[in-house]
């Protein structure tokens, strides 16, 4: 491993299974651009952790790649994992655990704009109605894994999981929603729970809610339940600017509002620590189904190095990649699952060659 060119950020590539390699390639090629055109000092250190290496040695996140990332490492950007291969997912849980709760990467940010009317899937609705931001508690709630099962395949088996919340987790979370609503002139913070069903652990995030909003005066806040708040969004996503929510809520809201930008091929993500090293994913997972055959849309990708490249400090890069993705949209020039007729890379193709044409 090379040692770090003065000034230099280092960032970490990990493909993973699947789809995973193919489009963290467009966005490895985004990032090239950058560095040419732009003379930005980034380091690309390239890991295959994933389904092959686990089957090939059993290997999955070795704590010297752990060490490296968490030193050195100014950012992560990951494909994606899971594989059928290993049906118990230890690869994935590894490296991705190793990765959000050993980085702490509390802030599960998702971005949820429709940049194109034509992948707007509601009636009456355009793609200006559809611009929010979803903050979800990424190292709490219930995938944290504490439980276990008992009398397991016998007619008593019991299974039990625990959503575990605490004051630290649900504070922080909260606060940084309302400081992203600051930033960007938001002018409303909404919360999802289910504490009328959930009383003890989502007590605590309502309660929470209200004292920490307190000390934003300038932001309107509203709670949801969080069935009732789908509902909303589907009704009308306008309404919405910044929604903060648990980890499994995060989960289902973000999925749905996916929807409404053209589907997880579209869908961008951040997991972050603010000031410290962060990962940017897609948020479509692997899909072996697809994987090889050079369909699947590596827009996403390029999105979350937009993310990326702002976390870095680079501002109005997020904003370009983003012009440029939704051109391709428009244009056509994007994969079959956005009315494309395009493949992968020649997605990326496009992608890059009006980035350069861009920067000049």
């Amino acid at each position: 491993m090379s040692e770090q060119s003065p000034g230099a950020k280092k960032i970490a590539i990990i493909g993973g299974d699947g789809i995973g390699p193919e489009v963290t390639a467009q966005g490895v090629r985004v990032l090239d651009v950058f560095r040419e055109r732009k003379g930005y000092p980034l380091e690309l250190i390239h890991y295959d952790f994933g389904a092959d290496r686990y089957l090939r040695d059993g290997v999955t996140f070795p704590e010297e790649a752990q060490r490296t990332i968490r030193e050195e490492c100014s950012a992560v950007l990951l494909g994606a994992l899971g594989d059928p291969r290993v049906p118990g997912l230890e690869h994935a849980r590894d490296i991705l655990f190793g990765l959000r709760f050993g980085l702490d990467l509390y802030c599960n940010v998702r971005p949820v704009v429709c940049l194109s009317d034509r992948l707007m899937p509601l009636k009456g609705r355009t793609a200006a109605d559809c611009n929010f931001t979803v903050f979800r508690e990424n190292t709490e709630g219930i995938y944290i894994g504490i439980g276990g099962q008992f009398k397991r395949g016998t007619p008593d088996e019991i299974a039990i999981n625990e959503d575990l919340n605490t004051r630290k987790g649900v504070e922080r979370i909260i606060r940084a929603a309302f400081e992203f609503a600051v930033k960007t002139g938001a002018k409303k913070v909404h919360m999802a729970d289910k504490s009328n069903a959930m009383r003890h652990a989502h007590e605590l995030w309502l309660r929470v809610f209200e004292e920490v909003g307190q000390e934003y005066p300038a932001i309107a806040r509203q709670h949801f339940y969080v069935d009732a708040m789908c509902l909303y969004l589907i009704q009308d996503p306008s309404q919405f600017e910044v929604i903060v929510t648990n980890n499994l809520f995060g989960d289902i809201i973000t999925d749905l509002a996916a929807g409404f930008q053209g589907g997880m091929g579209m869908a961008a993500s951040g997991n972050i620590r603010p000031g410290a090293v962060s990962m940017f994913e897609p948020v479509h997972g692997s899909a072996p189904p697809i994987a090889g055959k050079d369909i699947a849309n590596p827009l996403a990708t390029v999105l979350s190095v937009g993310m990326l490249l702002t976390h870095l400090g680079y501002q109005g890069d997020e904003a370009l990649l983003s012009e440029i993705v939704k051109d391709a949209v428009e244009s056509g020039h994007a994969t079959q699952d956005v009315g494309g007729k395009l493949g992968t890379k020649a997605t990326g193709d496009w992608v890059v060659a009006e980035l350069e044409r861009r920067l000049g």
